[in-house]
Formats: structure tokens, sequence, C-alpha cells
């Protein structure tokens, strides 16, 4: 599986961003698909993640700003955030699970500042 990435870039505090992941290859009809961060000299963390049947789950932090999508018939997965905070700068990884294990796209990054 091969995981894309697009919509990084720098936006200021409060402001919106969405990012997209298409995903290519064999993908399976069970799956998850989800985006994590990870700042400097942080651990890589879950921001959210949806599964093929559209259960999401999201950590606390993005709760009520971020969404996550699905679009099962094109492999993609969205990341709409709103409310963006300079605390939300990170680079962020497009993820894909599945029986067979885990995929991770190149990254892309986000910068919210004034």
């Amino acid at each position: 599986v091969q995981l894309q990435a697009s919509g990084g870039g720098l936006v200021l505090p409060g402001g919106s961003l969405t990012l997209s992941c298409s995903a290519s290859g064999r993908i399976l009809s069970i799956s998850s698909m989800g985006w994590y961060r990870q700042s400097p000299g942080k651990e890589r963390e879950l921001v959210a993640a949806v599964t093929s049947t559209g259960r999401t789950n999201s950590a606390d932090s993005v709760a009520g700003r971020f969404t996550i999508s699905r679009d099962n018939d094109k492999n993609m997965v969205y990341l709409q955030m709103n409310s963006l905070k300079p605390e939300d700068t990170a680079v962020y990884y497009c993820n894909y699970q599945d029986r067979r294990g885990e995929y991770w796209g190149q990254g892309t990054l986000v910068t919210v500042s004034s």
C-alpha cells in the first residue's frame, strides 16, 4: 500500500486546513486509515482514525476542532482541521492499517503561526 498525503502548509492561529491522503495498491475491505502527527522532540501521536465501516476515534486535544472522513470508493482519507492552534504545528502522517500490518505516508508539514 502506498500513501500520498497533501494539504499541509502555513496557517494563522484560528485558521483552517484540510489534509488529504490517497491510498493505492491492494486496499482491503476491512481497514483503518488515519492521521498521526509528530512535533520536534515529541513522539508520534494519533490525531484521528476512521475504519472502513465509518467508526472514528480522535485525540482529546483535537476533539471538536478536527474531523476525519473517508471515501472508500476513492481510497481517500481527509482531515478537516479548524480552529488551529500553534500547538497543532507538526508533521502529519497518513496511516493505513489492515490485517497485514500498517503503512505510512511521507508526512506533510502543518505550521500554525502568526
